[in-house]
């Protein structure tokens, strides 16, 4: 290497080590000013202290026997936000195609496909009564799951059974 390289590598290392002191020092400048002006805006914005105070808030309260409970109200986070409901189905097939179809046009879960007779042959054998406890109240055996109500524990005992009544109606 000539001593002109050298002398040109040194240089140019003395330069870039500057610029390196350089933004280092205007970084912690940027820090400490930054540390001193903007901390205090932001522990005091009213949105920050909402979400911290919503965030650190336990998240189970304990009823004590004997004690006056009264604090532990049930109270909506949002009372003016939007309640979604699913509508509720107005008969056996209405109720088939919102809820039920979903497991039994496929088998999900070991569930009989509808209109297979052979599947629901021995599911008929136990009798409607049967049927109608394993759909209202749930099902977990062999022959596959089968949550309450078909996971929709809105829908009444009645609108279950004539939900049954239609898959059994679709498998004779």
């Amino acid at each position: 290497m000539s001593k002109k390289d050298s002398q040109f590598f040194n240089i140019f290392s003395a330069i870039l080590g500057i610029l390196l002191v350089v933004t280092l020092l205007l970084f912690a400048f940027a820090r400490s000013v930054g540390d001193d002006n903007q901390l205090q805006h932001m522990l005091a914005e009213p949105r920050r202290v909402a979400d911290v105070t919503e965030n650190i808030k336990p998240l189970v309260r304990v009823a004590v026997a004997g004690k006056d409970n009264a604090a532990l109200a049930i109270v909506a986070s949002n009372p003016d936000a939007p309640v979604f409901a699913l509508p509720v189905p107005k008969d056996g097939a209405a109720l088939y195609e919102a809820v039920c179809k979903t497991c039994h046009a496929a088998g999900i879960g070991g569930a009989p496909k509808a209109g297979d007779r052979t599947a629901w042959a021995p599911r008929m054998a136990q009798g409607k009564a049967t049927l109608y406890d394993h759909a209202v109240k749930g099902y977990n055996g062999k022959a596959g799951v089968m949550p309450a109500k078909g996971g929709r524990i809105d829908l009444t005992d009645d609108l279950i059974k004539l939900g049954v009544d239609h898959l059994l109606g679709m498998s004779k």
